[in-house]
Order: C-alpha cells, then structure tokens, then sequence
C-alpha cells in the first residue's frame, strides 16, 4: 500500500442544478435540484486516493462549527486519515450552481484562512514517509512547498483552471514536478504546457471537459485520451480530482502514461453518475474491470 500525503481544500457545500444557467435578471426559479455535501479539490483527491487502496493522510483547516463537523464525518473512511487545524475563520463553504451540461458557476460563501497559524515543520514526518506528496493550491499550502523541497521530494499539483497568468499559482508551478490543470481558461494550452517541460517537470496533464485529456512528456511526447461516452452525467462535481487520483493510481502501479489517462478517465466518468465528489461504489476491483471493459480489445 503507498502512502500519500495531501494537504488543502475541503469544504462544505450547497450544490444547485438547473437545466441551464439563469439569465441575468431579477426572477424567481421555482424547480431545482439541491443538495449538501463535502466539496473541494483535497477532500475529492483524499477520498478518491482512499478507495484506491492508497494509504492516505490528508490535512485541511476547518471551522470549529457545525459544518466543520460535517465535514469531518465524511471524511471517515477506511485507508484515510484526517487531520486538521481549527480556522477561525469557520469552515469553506461554497455554492455550486450546475448546469445539465455539468458546467459550473461557484461562488466562495466562505474562504479559508491564508495562513496556517501553526508550525509547518510538524508535516514533515508524514513528508518524509510519503511515495506521494499532493499539494493544492489552497493559499495556505505554499508555505509548506519550501519544506517539501527541503526533504527533496517530488510535489504533484493541480491548477485548476488556471489562466496562463495568474500570478497566484506562480509559486505552486514553480514548485511541482508533476502539473495537472484545464484548459477552461487557458485555450491555447499547449505552449504553456511545453514551457514547463522545458523548465524540467517531469509531466504535464491538462483536461478538457469532454473533449478528453492531454498529456506533454518530459520526452515531448504528446498523448490524447478521449473520454468514454457511456458514463451518464448526474454531477460533475469532483471530475477533476478523480482523473488526476486515477492517473495516479496507474502511475503508482508504473504504467506509461497513456494507461495512467485512461485510468483517469475511468473514474471521472465514475465520478459524474454519482452526486458526491466520488463515487462510493469506487474500488480497485471496479476499476480494474472498467478498464478492461472500455480498453482491451
């Protein structure tokens, strides 16, 4: 079992979907779906990377409140150890208003602190004992980047959807050596995605929606992986955390990049029949028969 050590991003949130998005003006929408549940990009990667089999330790700041208990609840599962520092800030809240081409309009109803009022150094024995280190790009998280450089271990990240500019994943870019981000913001990917080869990482992904995913090489080598259209959208909430922890998980077992998308692939189109940010029915034997099923011939 491979232990994986990931720090940033949970929350608790209000999700919301319509057919379409609503116009711009005052109005009153009688009919939607609604739901709670936990969010955000580290609760979705430590819960997908659980059921994955990894051994997994996650932290996040949360409220001393009833959403941070919540939260925590949730975060109960085998394989997954949860912890925490309290932000007086409360907990991350966000609403998610989805559409039913599982595009996505979120609004932060609550932030997290900026910073970790606490020691970074006490991480470093779970560092020091990870195959994998996963940090997101939550703002407190960047302190912990020189410490992970320090102990010299090798930093996966996920941009989002990260615009090519935005000077506040300067120092998440400048860290990492493996990069994952959309291409929702940043259409003409490729050049930035050769740039950082060029600057040494070992491995770009960019995702982009349904038209697939695209990897750059550290042999510049480019690789496109389709997505499979048989899964039936529900929720795209945790899409992105799931291809990025099925990639991963293929990494871990050292297959070639191709196999690792396609991995990737599987579980977010698992990830989308569900409503949580994962699917729980997601396990190794699952996946493993889900690949056969859509990949070997």
């Amino acid at each position: 079992m491979k232990n994986i050590f990931i720090i940033g991003g949970a929350s608790y949130n209000s999700v919301i979907t319509l057919d379409e998005f609503p116009k711009a003006i005052p109005q009153t929408i009688h009919n939607c779906h609604f739901n709670e549940t936990i969010g955000n990009t580290g609760a979705g990667k430590a819960l997908t990377l659980s059921k994955l089999g990894f051994n997994t330790t996650f932290h996040s700041l949360i409220g001393d409140d009833s959403f941070g208990e919540k939260v925590t609840s949730l975060l109960q599962e085998p394989n997954l150890n949860f912890i925490t520092d309290i932000d007086s800030k409360g907990t991350e809240r966000h609403l998610n208003i989805m559409n039913s081409r599982g595009e996505r309009i979120s609004i932060f109803m609550n932030s997290s602190s900026d910073n970790l009022n606490s020691d970074y150094s006490k991480f470093e024995t779970y560092l020091i004992t990870s195959d994998y280190i996963v940090v997101n790009i939550t703002n407190y998280c960047r302190n912990i980047l020189p410490i992970c450089k320090k102990l010299k271990k090798p930093i996966w990240t996920d941009l989002h959807d990260y615009d090519g500019k935005n000077e506040y994943h300067q120092d998440f870019i400048n860290a990492s050596d493996y990069i994952f981000l959309s291409s929702d913001n940043l259409p003409d990917y490729k050049p930035f995605m050769e740039a950082q080869i060029e600057n040494g990482k070992k491995l770009v992904v960019c995702t982009h929606g349904k038209s697939g995913a695209t990897a750059y090489t550290k042999d510049r080598e480019w690789i496109e992986v389709p997505i499979i259209d048989n899964y039936k959208l529900k929720n795209s909430n945790g899409a992105g955390d799931s291809f990025f922890s099925g990639f991963l998980y293929g990494f871990s077992k050292g297959y070639d990049t191709k196999k690792c998308m396609q991995f990737g692939t599987v579980i977010s189109g698992l990830c989308i029949e569900s409503e949580m940010i994962t699917n729980n029915k997601l396990n190794k034997t699952l996946i493993e028969s889900e690949y056969f099923k859509h990949y070997v011939k």
